[in-house]
């Protein structure tokens, strides 16, 4: 009989970073990762972070998770960082917002509770005129905030008598 001890195989590749999480953190943690509110990718991150700190290695939380492993590397590697905030998203590329928020309240108010001195509700063009946007700036808050200041919501009665005995004849003879 062979009475040698065996040793667990060695974990191939770099030292995984030391993953100890604090009993506010874990709550943290638990709670995004369960609430309805929380975005998908937050949710996962959560898990990711969880799962590691368990004491699981990456390869076994990928596998259990369905992500690969450079992903629970990625997650694990930025938690130790930057702990809570380096889970969440980081700034994508592209170019800045030009139009602030004080410009985009601007629009709205004029919109909704202005009209202008010469029609009777603002198209792009003359409101782009009075805040200093473009004509298509002015279209994209519109679109956004689901205004459609050319379409009128209410409607008005005729009160000429000789009105009501036309539509009242135009619907008997229908």
């Amino acid at each position: 009989m062979d009475t040698t001890t065996r040793t667990p195989p060695r974990r191939r590749g770099p030292k995984l970073a030391e993953l100890a999480l604090t009993d506010q953190e874990q709550a943290t943690l638990e709670r995004w990762a369960r609430r309805a509110t929380s975005g998908q990718a937050l949710a996962l991150r959560c898990r990711i972070v969880l799962g590691c700190a368990s004491g699981a290695s990456n390869a076994a939380v990928a596998e259990q998770l369905g992500v690969s492993r450079p992903t629970v590397t990625k997650w694990r590697s930025r938690f130790v960082a930057r702990r809570l905030e380096g889970l969440a998203d980081e700034p994508r590329p592209g170019a800045a917002r030009t139009i602030t928020d004080e410009q985009v309240e601007q629009v709205l108010v004029l919109t909704l509770e202005t009209t202008p001195t010469d029609a009777t509700h603002w198209s792009t063009r003359s409101l782009a005129r009075q805040v200093g946007l473009s004509q298509s700036a002015i279209s994209r808050i519109w679109r956004a905030f689901g205004l459609k200041p050319h379409l009128v919501d209410t409607f008005k009665l005729s009160t000429d008598p000789s009105s009501s005995r036309r539509s009242a004849t135009s619907l008997a003879c229908t």
